[in-house]
């Protein structure tokens, strides 16, 4: 890189929700300021509800650019849930893109992902594991993916009550497993996952 060439932007990117049996994945990508700095900012599996929600609109407020997409349970079972999350993070890592260039700017990205995964992107980018833990970015994406989706499953608790979405949000834990067994899976089931498929014929 030259000196007459302009610093990529970084883009932090991590999902949420590869892990559960019913409701989307959703993958969130962020470029914060230069400098930008708040200590609360962590992994967002570490901090409470409270703390993470006050978090998101900091976020959202002080990122030059941020998207958040959720890809739902029917493009999970027809992609596979690692080709989803790759699709949900790529496609909000194009919109980041486009929303640098409305305002004004012509940039070149650098994606920085947790894991071990990529995005679907023609971008420059580079998985990282536990990034969560090490690039402020990341940290800021895993908390406007973890917001959102909770978000999403607590809506969803109130259109297929008898599940409790809002409390384990669609994770494979003992009470959501028995719902599951006793009620069949709802709309918004993976129903191609073990601890799911096995009562899809019940709806």
């Amino acid at each position: 890189m030259t000196s007459t060439q302009a610093k990529p932007y970084i883009v932090g990117v991590d999902e949420a929700g590869r892990g559960p049996l019913a409701g989307p994945v959703t993958a969130a990508a962020v470029v914060l300021p230069v400098g930008f700095h708040s200590p609360q900012i962590a992994d967002s599996k570490k901090l409470s509800p409270k703390v993470r929600e006050n978090l998101f609109e900091e976020i959202r407020n002080f990122s030059l650019a941020y998207s958040i997409i959720s890809v739902g349970p029917r493009r999970i079972e027809a992609l596979n849930i690692r080709e989803a999350t790759r699709v949900a993070m790529g496609l909000a890592v194009e919109r980041v893109f486009h929303q640098l260039s409305a305002a004004g700017h012509s940039p070149q990205l650098c994606v920085l992902v947790d894991g071990n995964m990529t995005a679907e992107t023609k971008h420059l980018q580079e998985p990282i594991i536990k990034g969560d833990q090490k690039i402020t970015a990341i940290k800021a994406a895993s908390i406007l993916a973890k917001v959102s989706r909770d978000r999403i499953m607590c809506t969803l608790d109130e259109r297929y009550p008898g599940y409790g979405f809002s409390g384990h949000k669609g994770y494979p834990t003992k009470s959501h497993r028995e719902a599951v067994a006793n009620n069949g899976p709802s709309a918004v089931h993976r129903r191609s996952f073990a601890g799911v498929k096995e009562f899809a014929q019940r709806r």
